[in-house]
């Protein structure tokens, strides 16, 4: 199989596009699935999330896409409204080859009538939940008869919260002649179903996780449920760690361990389900862009997320569910990367401990907690501070468009800008922290292509 992407049957915009996203080389499901995938095959493959699987089903269903036919001709199925934003978006990214592809996100808590307009505009390829995509089709406003390419993003977990019957009843509207790709974290005998019921003659694709385990580092300590704030304090400095993940089993706790570790200096916010959904879509904003460089959560809020370059989790509350454990930690060491796994045991825990050994068929040592250097010096800010402009894609604004404003109005030049989140009433802008305080401008409005519009620093 070839290992370079310019190896496969693609386009030279396409090529040059996943160059300048710095997609050099296939990861191992790309490698391996995207050779299949571009003949039109169906394609059943296990890897788990940040394997690189976006871009393997993403290059695909791009390749296929005719754009001159203004009618949905991909779907893409995820389990959860994070999960299907964080899809949507990379599609957009791989889509910028050419002009005018048209993707939809279709997930609950965003308005219906806002996507039925887009809908009736024209939209090549949606992603979304089971339950707003089997909704909007009953309501009308979709039509899927003439889609190529159907996904089941994480089947596995999209059948771990009953959304069996509402795949089923979605793919009794796509065409009985369709490409069907399905990806897994697991193959159990629930997804062997799913294939075997939806899919025809599929290749099976298989990535070991060997590589992926060795790439993360599991550490489990015995800790006092007093000492765990400040051990995760010394495991920071000792390790020189940019930014972690911290995981625990309740919402209270949550908020308690954020405000602790604000106090020892960091830029912190909590994740959990009594944040709305703008909330916690402006901590995860903030945290990917730098701008945090801690983020405490529960379970539930953590589900679909999608960190590139996360040095550690720290499981501050051991799961009581192995199978969490691993979807935990499945957060740090990812695309090839090396990552840290710590987790605290508290005097009765032990039994968590053996569970989680025996799932991952691992040795799990429990060690006493050891002394760090409590003298290290250690910068414990996040880099980016970020600035919110009260404006978005409704606006007809693009990234590009706030560089030029802030160094025509500022003097803020684009290499001290880290990453811009357009959406549709709202952009998010990551600026070195040391910068944000040049931004000082009358009546708090930015002048952005020849209109001013307001801003708030976050």
């Amino acid at each position: 199989m070839p290992k370079n992407f310019s190896k496969l049957a693609l386009s030279k915009e396409m090529i040059a596009n996943l160059n300048t996203l710095n997609y050099k080389e296939m990861t191992p499901v790309q490698e391996e699935s995207l050779p299949h995938i571009l003949e039109r095959a169906d394609v059943m493959a296990q890897a788990k999330t940040g394997s690189g699987k976006t871009a393997a089903f993403g290059i695909g269903l791009l390749h296929h896409l005719d754009v001159s036919q203004s009618k949905v001709q991909a779907a893409v199925i995820c389990p959860t409204r994070e999960l299907s934003e964080q899809v949507a978006n990379e599609l957009r990214r791989l889509a910028r080859f050419t002009n005018n592809i048209k993707i939809l996100t279709l997930v609950g808590g965003d308005a219906v009538y806002p996507q039925k307009l887009a809908l009736e505009k024209g939209v090549h390829i949606i992603v979304g939940t089971p339950g707003r995509i089997m909704d909007t089709i009953t309501k009308g406003h979709l039509d899927i008869t003439d889609i190529k390419t159907l996904v089941l993003d994480e089947a596995d977990r999209m059948l771990d919260m009953g959304f069996h019957d509402d795949i089923a009843a979605i793919i009794k509207f796509t065409p009985k002649h369709r490409q069907t790709l399905l990806f897994s974290a697991t193959y159990e005998d629930e997804t062997k179903k799913l294939s075997k019921k939806f899919q025809l003659q599929p290749e099976f694709i298989h990535i070991t996780s060997d590589a992926d385990e060795n790439s993360i580092t599991q550490k489990f300590y015995n800790v006092h449920e007093d000492d765990k704030v400040e051990f995760i304090d010394g495991l920071m400095a000792e390790n020189e760690l940019e930014s972690c993940i911290i995981f625990c089993n309740m919402k209270l706790t949550c908020d308690e361990v954020a405000q602790e570790l604000h106090y020892r200096g960091y830029d912190v916010a909590s994740l959990h389900a009594d944040l709305d959904q703008k909330e916690r879509n402006e901590v995860l904003t903030m945290f990917s862009n730098k701008s945090l460089n801690i983020l405490v959560a529960t379970d539930v809020a953590s589900r679909g997320l999608d960190i590139k370059e996360l040095p550690a989790v720290f499981n501050y509350d051991i799961s009581h569910q192995a199978e969490i454990y691993v979807h935990r930690i499945g957060r740090t060491g990812r695309m090839g990367q090396t990552g840290r796994a710590y987790t605290f045991v508290g005097a009765k825990e032990a039994k968590f401990v053996e569970a989680i050994a025996k799932y991952t068929e691992q040795k799990v040592i429990l060690e006493h907690q050891p002394k760090l250097n409590a003298n290290k010096k250690f910068t414990r800010t996040a880099p980016m501070k970020t600035l919110k402009i009260l404006a978005g894609k409704k606006d007809k604004l693009r990234p590009g468009d706030f560089v030029g404003a802030l160094a025509g109005e500022v003097g803020i030049k684009g290499d001290k800008i880290g990453n811009i989140s357009v959406i549709d009433r709202f952009s998010y802008i990551a600026i070195e922290k040391n910068l944000m305080d040049k931004i000082d401008l009358k009546d708090d409005r930015l002048k952005v292509k020849k209109k001013k519009y307001r801003y708030i620093k976050l």
